[in-house]
């Protein structure tokens, strides 16, 4: 079998055991990439003189007999997460050009742990996008269906994996950015409790519900990942100083007597039957696993589009007001004086989702309409995590479609972005109160795209997502398929 398409824990063994080298390792990913990256588009940027420079030193660590976590492992980053003297561009054409001082905490620790970087995945501008349609450089192509959305905001990252374009790789989940792309594509992705894993070097969108997450082949490997980026962080406001423990113990572990809750609220009309068969096939797994299904009310989860349309672009306008065509990105090089720089800049160097975005956010926080939607907005979220509090009272775990429909076609909901944000309909929740959520692959449709199931748990409860999701994926027995490209 090709290296490539081997798992971290897989990759360590044979690092280990001197089967194969770190050089081996990244030389195949490459080769994979030569051969499928220009139909799939998963990288905005490949780092290859970097990695292979790093996959020789791995080498001379193991023959030291320095090992750790990652060492010698291919993980693809999201061009969002500042790299040191690597241009990140977040997508987008106003960042083109930015090259950061400075490394995101969470790439400090992945190189730390030994990471070789592949490349800089793409991703919806801004993070803005539920199908990587958006990005100011062209649209990724779903691995499975090249005619496909891998689904975004971090579609590269979730290709690039499914593609064996890289081992592993990290996102962003604003909305549902990590597992809607996830279940697309057929890996596995998490999103950690908000505080759990440091923003500090992660390009914001909304601040409030960002949150960085692992792209793995099986449960296994996001234990790894997650092992290697949780953890408080000073520099991190909003990074909370919480015990880590090590998730490789939650592995294999029974799950007899669980509560496992399904939420009324998400088994909806228009969710495609492909998708509800699968789930439904997902919970009776779980329940020859030992868990017990009971019915819970999420009552709220009507609302959570609405709030999360006014606090996410609400944000966004606080945050994007920063590209000004002054301290750093594009600058126009027609202006007159500097208000018709700062929008000359602006309308060059924004797409139009972004654009829409922050004209919805700016009008959210404007005066005389801030009580009617943003605070009010605000109210209900707090409703919507109660919700949750209250739900955790009855079960231990709760299950649901991680997305409505499989993999749509390119260009189907672009001038749709009403159903475009219906994309992350069941993702959008946890969010916003904050909750960590994973979505595992659950099986096929019957023309062969992939699909996903969605856990979801109490604050800082990674490791029952990982026991759950691992004692899932053992006994589901879904079919290995590798994309034919």
């Amino acid at each position: 079998m090709e290296l490539n398409t081997l798992t971290i824990h897989e990759l360590q063994e044979q690092l280990k055991s001197g089967q194969t080298t770190a050089l081996q390792v990244a030389e195949a990913v490459y080769n994979r990439i030569g051969s499928v990256e220009e139909r799939v588009h998963s990288y905005i940027r490949l780092m290859k003189e970097e990695a292979l420079a790093a996959a020789s030193k791995a080498d001379e660590d193991i023959k030291k007999g320095f090992i750790k976590p990652l060492t010698g492992i291919p993980v693809a980053l999201k061009d969002i997460v500042c790299t040191k003297g690597i241009p990140t561009t977040c997508g987008s054409h106003i960042l083109h050009n930015f090259v950061p001082p400075y490394d995101a905490t969470a790439v400090e620790k992945l190189r730390e742990a030994g990471a070789v970087f592949v490349g800089k995945a793409n991703m919806d501008e801004f993070a803005m996008g539920s199908s990587t349609e958006t990005s100011f450089f062209g649209v990724t192509r779903n691995p499975w269906d090249l005619e496909r959305i891998p689904g975004g905001s971090s579609g590269g990252s979730a290709a690039a994996v499914a593609a064996d374009e890289c081992i592993a790789s990290i996102g962003s989940d604003t909305g549902g950015s990590i597992r809607q792309p996830a279940a697309l594509c057929g890996v596995v992705g998490l999103k950690p409790t908000y505080g759990r894993v440091s923003r500090f070097g992660l390009i914001a969108f909304a601040s409030s519900l960002d949150q960085i997450g692992p792209f793995t082949k099986d449960v296994e490997d996001c234990a790894i990942m997650l092992n290697v980026l949780a953890g408080y962080d000073p520099r991190e406001s909003t990074s909370v100083p919480a015990e880590v423990p090590d998730y490789r113990q939650f592995l294999g572990r029974d799950i007899t007597g669980w509560k496992i809750g399904i939420p009324r609220e998400y088994f909806i009309e228009g969710i495609d039957p492909e998708v509800a068969a699968a789930v439904k096939k997902a919970i009776t797994v779980i329940e020859k696993c030992g868990g017990r299904c009971v019915d819970i009310s999420l009552p709220h989860t009507e609302y959570c589009l609405a709030v999360y349309y006014i606090i996410a672009p609400a944000e966004a306008s606080s945050n994007l007001a920063r590209y000004d065509g002054v301290k750093y990105g594009l600058r126009t090089a027609e202006a007159r004086d500097l208000l018709d720089m700062y929008k000359k800049s602006r309308t060059q160097g924004f797409g139009m989702e972004v654009k829409r975005r922050i004209m919805i956010g700016t009008y959210a926080l404007s005066s005389g309409y801030y009580d009617a939607y943003y605070k009010k907005a605000s109210q209900v979220r707090a409703l919507i995590r109660n919700d949750f509090a209250a739900a955790f009272k009855q079960c231990d775990i709760i299950l649901t479609p991680t997305t409505p429909t499989p993999a749509f076609k390119i260009g189907e909901k672009v001038d749709d972005p009403l159903q475009m944000y219906l994309s992350d309909l069941f993702t959008i929740s946890s969010n916003l109160a904050g909750i960590p959520g994973m979505s595992v692959p659950c099986g096929f449709t019957a023309a062969g795209l992939p699909l996903g199931i969605q856990f979801l748990a109490g604050h800082f409860e990674e490791g029952k997502l990982i026991q759950i999701a691992s004692a899932y994926e053992k006994n589901a027995s879904i079919e290995k398929r590798r994309p034919n490209l």
